[in-house]
């Protein structure tokens, strides 16, 4: 069951129709990430995905960052629960750096990507490096006009390792990822906008209201088809035609025959609104 309250960086609520708000609450560290906030917000959005009362996942900061990057201030964390327990962070020399990535960093970006309910990042200031990635694994992101984005990993002499450079890729293309990367950008609200990494842009006193209005017509979606919909167009970015014309037949198998589906019928021909997700509300 998906666990509301205040958690080692993070805070979470469950929302009607079923949206759960994850805000980081590290302001005065501008929600850095450390290794025990990723493997608790991983353990989060396993009981989110696992959860049938979670429709939809959003993510967002406190203060001015949305998320600043990984904390290695090395500074305790504020009081909070904990979720998994503490394990060896790595990073103390080659094999374990590649491990720690492998084994701890990369899979928080893999949970988002890979969770089959549709999720929203609600970028309302900083987002750079782990920031900016975990944004882009989103399905949607809203930022705010005060936001900025950006990587900036070179600034240090590092490297883009928790699939960065791969989400830049999708969303921008090579040239544009290798110009926004190479010259180390970190770019306005507007600017991402422009160059497809968020779908819109907000007032910064607009945007809790903006994510959530997204976020509540997602919910009343019809959750089955939808979140096949997802895993088809993830899946298309990266199949040849024939096979994603056989992923998506699959999964029409599954949905023509799901409950949304024959209500979805039924409502166009008695020309009303649909109501889908009765099959949730009966659970």
């Amino acid at each position: 069951m998906f666990q509301e309250g205040s958690f080692r960086g993070f805070e979470t609520e469950l929302r009607d129709p079923g949206i759960a708000v994850i805000t980081f609450n590290q302001p005065e560290r501008l929600n850095g990430l450390t290794q025990a906030i990723k493997r608790d917000l991983i353990e989060q959005l396993t009981q989110a995905q696992m959860d049938d009362r979670v429709r939809v996942v959003l993510f967002t900061g406190s203060g001015r960052a949305f998320s600043a990057g990984d904390d290695i201030t090395g500074r305790p964390l504020s009081p909070g629960a904990q979720l998994v327990p503490d394990i060896f962070p790595g990073h103390r020399e080659a094999i374990s750096t590649y491990e720690g990535l492998r084994v701890l960093s990369q899979p928080l970006n893999s949970a988002v990507r890979s969770l089959d309910k549709l999720s929203i990042a609600a970028i309302n200031g900083i987002a750079i490096q782990t920031g900016l990635s975990l944004a882009l694994s989103c399905d949607f992101r809203i930022a705010s006009k005060e936001a900025r984005l950006g990587s900036a990993t070179l600034r240090f002499g590092l490297l883009p390792d928790e699939g960065g450079q791969y989400l830049l890729v999708q969303l921008m293309g090579v040239a544009k990822t290798m110009d926004f990367l190479m010259h180390r950008r970190i770019v306005s609200a507007d600017e991402a906008l422009g160059l497809g990494l968020v779908h819109e842009v907000a007032e910064p006193g607009d945007l809790p209201a903006r994510a959530m209005a997204l976020a509540t017509e997602l919910a009343n979606g019809p959750q089955v088809a939808m979140r096949l919909l997802k895993r088809t167009i993830y899946n298309a970015a990266e199949m040849t035609w024939a096979h994603a014309l056989d992923d998506i037949a699959a999964k029409t198998a599954i949905g023509d025959h799901h409950p949304d589906a024959r209500e979805g019928v039924a409502a166009f021909r008695e020309r009303r609104e649909p109501r889908f997700n009765q099959w949730l509300e009966q659970d």
